[in-house]
């Protein structure tokens, strides 16, 4: 017998020809159409045999697996807990313990109305040992008895006294919400099981939450009265665009109960005064096709001539410019309802490459999107930024904070309130600090990379960076974050007033974990239609920069920034020699609108095409090795994942998609499952437009996957069986023969709401009937973020890792 013979073999799935659809003079037979009932006795001891057989697959990583859960912990200080931010009468923040795989939500009351230092608390102490502390939620406690735990939202009243959470305990995104006392521990009889948010109103008195239809939108809006029967709760608002989702919660400044409503294109917000909330909500303004606004309102507290106050509105829309402008309108002069376009705009993003570019500067849409953009009413720091997009703006009693996109990373900017009033008052660009990550003491760049002495770039840290724990409109000081994918994230604040920053925490990174002994570099890959792609890069200095073996990862989709983050697990890969990149692929929001419009609905193909060719640009410069090579994504990211394999199967020795969205056509053809309306506006309607039908029916992973030369024929095992040890002739659609395709491992859940399980579980077995070497793992509790439990995710992305090291022939330390 040969050692083919003994190998361990995939389940053999039962093949029945099934037309699953016929769209636009196209029929499709699927195969496996029968695994669309995850209810069926067959499909679960199919799925049994699937990770019975992954299991085997896997069993000679288990040392591998265990050494990377070893180092992962050994770096993860486990006992620790939050900095504590202040909200009304309380400090808040959260314990974790080691052993223990929750954390466990704590308080301590402030020291008096000035209070706005945290307090110093020892982090080693149990939740509840110090003197005044009241633990509020110990998710350890509230898990018991579930394989899965979530904890989908928590509020509480003002007062300080009521706590409104939800939970799920099953995976499917649907929370069941409770009242609690937090003086008594007791619940109240009234509960909304299955929804998907709530909030208070700041007294307690009443809450309103958000209620999903059977494609698990949520659509409807409920009031509900403390004390009274959920039965007697009143609808307040119903959105009947299936395109659109809504939501609820209370006014930053605590005045206003807001309704916000959107598809991925066009929103609308309406308002109730918390002091009437049995009153009829009103939109602010009212929705327009294709355009998103948000506002907010606030003042500029003694700054009128006389010292009163001067009410102000502040609108963030894309009315003009696709890249987001920000209004300011003086209710003294304005009144409700107003318009977008009304008031002072502060900031404006760039208009080069956008769909609607023109209509902001002749020429704009095809000027490209890295080019410089000035504006005169933009603040200095802005002028000249490439791929500028205006993403927020936070006003508070002390500080005004704006948040943008240039040269594709996020960055953010501060100055005094009244700063901002005197410049608003003056009509001048408004003076905005740009803030900017201390330097990590004793870093240096990298050495030069001959291999990428061709390519655009810079070395250095790329970092996020943004406002954090800032929920009082009173605080004295901004607090922010930041990160790099190396270097661990740090917690600060700083007075607007002096310039003076502080650290409140730097992430504890364990084991003599030094940023310094690691290099991050952004170079540009020229896509193949002549668009610059930035790509991010980050290895070990020391490694052997050639021939690495090196991990890709990507995204692409809903406008989506890949944004740098550090990573504990990360390391263990860094330190076995592997070259980490992340191509900023179009689809997303790297560089703003364009960047997404560029890679959405008729463009799609350009996210496949640019994680592709920054892929060859690495290995062809000689830097990274394509028998080396593993890419991941996950979600959308997993739909370019299978799309990546089939457009360029020699590129890769191995794909790991987790969660992956790769029967694309077939679910955006089906208005009855989740989600599907709603993402039409992202990927086409391929129901209505033959276009669309057909382009999706280019790129869709799983009917454009290789498939066995006989797939028309009838197989129905009792049960899964093993496949025959006689490899399959693997053929594309056209029935060409594959010459090369890479290892695929796939992971997803059983109760997925988003991307359903039968996706990736037909893709699977139709490459395992073409004697390709894929493996599913799939989690029978789990939604569509995985497990749940510290100790269990870090589990699973060891597991995912070992398999990834082993592909990439990189599992010993360097």
């Amino acid at each position: 017998m040969t050692n083919e013979q003994h190998a361990p073999q995939p389940p053999r799935a039962r093949r029945t020809p099934t037309t699953r659809r016929t769209f636009h003079n196209d029929v499709f037979v699927d195969p496996y159409e029968w695994m669309r009932d995850k209810e069926s006795p067959q499909l679960q001891r199919f799925v049994e045999a699937e990770n019975a057989y992954t299991a085997t697959r896997m069993a000679h990583l288990e040392p591998l697996r265990e050494r990377l859960f070893d180092e992962f912990k050994s770096r993860v200080q486990e006992t620790d807990m939050s900095v504590p931010t202040r909200m009304d009468g309380y400090w808040y923040y959260v314990r974790t313990q080691e052993g223990l795989q929750y954390g466990t939500q704590c308080r301590l009351p402030i020291r008096g109305a000035d209070d706005w230092d945290p307090p110093v608390i020892d982090a080693a102490q149990a939740p509840g040992e110090l003197a005044g502390e009241q633990v509020i939620f110990d998710a350890n406690v509230e898990a018991q008895g579930h394989e899965f735990f979530a904890l989908g939202g928590m509020d509480i009243s003002k007062d300080g006294r009521w706590m409104l959470f939800g939970v799920d305990t099953r995976g499917d995104e649907r929370y069941d919400f409770s009242i609690r006392d937090l003086d008594t521990g007791e619940e109240l009889p009234e509960r909304f099981d299955g929804i998907a948010a709530a909030c208070f109103t700041p007294d307690a008195r009443y809450v309103f939450y958000t209620v999903l239809d059977d494609a698990q939108r949520p659509y409807l809006i409920r009031r509900h009265k403390v004390g009274t029967p959920v039965e007697s709760d009143v609808d307040v608002y119903e959105e009947r665009d299936e395109r659109f989702w809504t939501g609820v919660g209370i006014s930053f400044d605590d005045r206003h109960i807001v309704i916000g409503t959107g598809s991925k294109t066009t929103s609308e917000v309406l308002m109730l005064p918390v002091d009437d909330p049995e009153g009829e909500f009103t939109p602010v303004i009212p929705r327009r096709e294709d355009i998103e606004y948000d506002v907010s309102f606030g003042v500029f507290e003694h700054a009128g001539e006389q010292g009163e106050d001067i009410p102000i509105a502040v609108v963030y829309h894309n009315a003009v410019n696709p890249n987001f402008e920000i209004d300011v309108i003086d209710m003294r002069a304005h009144k409700p309802p107003y318009r977008l376009g009304d008031g002072v705009t502060i900031a404006v993003g760039s208009p080069y490459g956008t769909e609607l570019g023109d209509r902001v500067a002749p020429g704009a849409r095809r000027t490209p999107v890295g080019t410089p953009f000035t504006d005169a009413r933009n603040p200095a720091l802005l002028q000249g930024v490439r791929g500028l997009a205006i993403e927020g703006i936070a006003f508070h009693k002390n500080f005004v904070a704006l948040s943008y996109r240039g040269d594709g990373l996020p960055r953010l900017a501060i100055t005094t309130k009244g700063q901002a009033a005197r410049d608003f008052l003056s009509g001048r660009p408004w003076s905005f600090t740009e803030l900017v990550p201390p330097q990590l003491e004793g870093d240096d760049d990298p050495a030069d990379v001959p291999a990428l002495r061709g390519f655009e770039g810079a070395a250095g840290r790329m970092y996020s960076i943004g406002t954090a724990g800032n929920p009082s409109y009173e605080a004295p000081r901004m607090r922010y974050s930041f990160t790099s994918y190396t270097r661990p994230g740090e917690l600060r604040e700083i007075d607007p007033a002096t310039g003076e920053d502080t650290l409140l925490k730097a992430a504890t990174v364990l084991g003599g974990y030094d940023a310094r002994a690691y290099a991050e570099r952004s170079i540009w890959v020229r896509a193949r239609d002549g668009e610059s792609i930035p790509v991010s890069l980050v290895y070990k200095k020391g490694a052997p920069l050639e021939s690495m073996p090196m991990f890709i990862t990507g995204y692409g989709a809903y406008e989506i920034s890949t944004d740098p983050a550090f990573s504990v697990a990360r390391v263990s890969m860094l330190d076995r020699g592997v070259l980490y990149a992340v191509p900023h692929v179009r689809g997303g929001g790297e560089m703003g609108r364009a960047w997404y419009e560029t890679g959405r609905r008729l463009n799609k193909k350009h996210t496949f095409e640019d994680f592709v060719d920054a892929t060859a640009a690495l290995q062809d410069c000689g830097l990274a090795d394509p028998a080396r090579t593993v890419a991941n994504g996950g979600s959308a990211g997993g739909l370019l994942m299978g799309a990546v394999a089939n457009l360029a199967p020699e590129r890769y020795a191995g794909i790991e998609a987790d969660v992956p969205f790769v029967d694309a056509l077939t679910t955006m053809l089906d208005p009855s499952l989740p989600l599907t309306v709603t993402e039409w506006d992202e990927w086409g309607d391929p129901l209505h437009d033959v276009e669309a039908y057909q382009y999706m029916r280019g790129y869709s992973p799983y009917e454009n996957s290789p498939m066995p030369a006989d797939d028309g024929r009838v197989d129905e095992p009792a049960i899964p069986e093993p496949a025959a040890a006689q490899p399959a002739r693997a053929v594309w659609r056209d029935g060409e023969a594959v010459e090369a395709y890479p290892r695929i491992f796939v992971t997803t859940s059983m109760n997925d709401m988003r991307v359903l399980v039968v996706e990736p579980l037909k893709w699977v077995a139709r490459l395992q009937a073409a004697g390709l070497d894929a493996v599913i793992k799939v989690e029978v509790e789990a939604g569509h973020g995985g497990g749940t439990g510290r100790y269990k995710r870090w589990r699973d992305v060891c597991y995912e890792n070992a398999w990834c090291l082993d592909v990439m022939r990189a599992t010993e330390l360097m």
